[in-house]
């Protein structure tokens, strides 16, 4: 089967570790079933693998990807959960298990024709949804489900920052919040990104490090060291920042006096649950509400859209097709 593989780490010129070829087709060992690829979603995470972040040299060759969706053995259409974990070991929650991982950092990824998967890990595709729109949902617009929803805990009115319009994640934050009632703040550094936030459905957009009209009752943070101490300034009392990446660097100053004085709490937040999956799907259907899909390219222009990502030349998701 053609794959798009991490073959070698390079942390200052990633995309030299990118190949592009034939792999041998996916062996499903016993519980798990393997799936046919009809699409498939580039998320940072497999930058970050190209790098050697979460990899280990022995791994390699691997097979890069954490999203798909496609046609299970059966016949039918399915989105590809991609935490594998077991839900009894976090208390009912696989993300929470010591033990989990995501496809393409223990197990060969999605970027292929085909992909191996437990069996649990199969959530059915609403026919209502296209397999590029499906590709979207498993990695970027769970962990932006999970934010709002689970580790942000705010009823519809609220007022949400999310900082740095753009991304798979950010562009989901505001097409979510939007739909469920949030009145959603966003910043970018670019004019034209900050424009199509308002078109997305975002309710206002400021340049980083604005000072905001009002202090918000939650930042949704996954740049990390640039926007840190705006984000911490930008809530009021007793708010909360959610944070599910740090891509500008992960050890920003803490400032625990303003987190302490102010009675802030900052909560951590990864990917999802098959069943948070399932429900996210079900809420595109009722909602209308679908993934901003930034281009789609051939499975063997793979190395377009990494480059198009590494240079922050997206808004939206980058979709793949075998």
């Amino acid at each position: 089967m053609f794959a798009v593989t991490a073959s070698q780490f390079d942390a200052d010129n990633p995309l030299t570790g990118l190949t592009l070829g034939e792999r041998p087709d996916p062996v499903a060992p016993e519980g798990w079933t393997t799936v046919t690829v009809k699409a498939t979603a580039l998320n940072h995470h497999d930058l970050w693998s190209l790098k050697g972040v979460g990899l280990r040299a022995e791994q390699l060759p691997i097979v890069l990807g954490c999203d798909a969706a496609g046609v299970d053995e059966d016949g039918n259409e399915v989105i590809v959960h991609a935490v594998i974990g077991d839900p009894d070991r976090g208390g009912g929650d696989e993300t929470l298990d010591p033990k989990r991982s995501l496809l393409s950092e223990s197990h060969d990824g999605t970027f292929a024709e085909k992909v191996a998967v437990p069996r649990r890990n199969l959530v059915p595709k609403p026919a209502e949804l296209s397999f590029e729109e499906a590709a979207c949902l498993p990695t970027a617009w769970l962990t932006a489900y999970r934010m709002l929803f689970d580790k942000a805990d705010l009823p519809p009115g609220s007022t949400v920052l999310v900082q740095g319009a753009g991304g798979g994640v950010a562009t989901a934050l505001i097409a979510l919040g939007a739909a469920a009632g949030y009145r959603v703040w966003v910043t970018s550094r670019s004019e034209g990104k900050r424009k199509r936030a308002l078109e997305l459905g975002a309710d206002e957009a400021f340049e980083p490090g604005a000072r905001l009209p009002e202090r918000v009752d939650a930042v949704m943070e996954t740049v990390g060291e640039a926007t840190w101490s705006h984000s911490l300034k930008s809530l009021r009392p007793g708010g909360r920042i959610v944070v599910s990446g740090a891509t500008s660097g992960a050890v920003p100053p803490a400032e625990l006096n303003r987190v302490f004085f102010l009675q802030l709490s900052v909560a951590g937040s990864t990917m999802g649950t098959r069943d948070q999956l399932e429900r996210l799907a079900r809420f595109l259907v009722k909602s209308g509400v679908r993934p901003r899909i930034d281009r789609v390219l051939p499975l063997a222009r793979a190395a377009e859209g990494f480059a198009a990502m590494a240079e922050g030349e997206l808004f939206g998701k980058i979709v793949f097709t075998p």
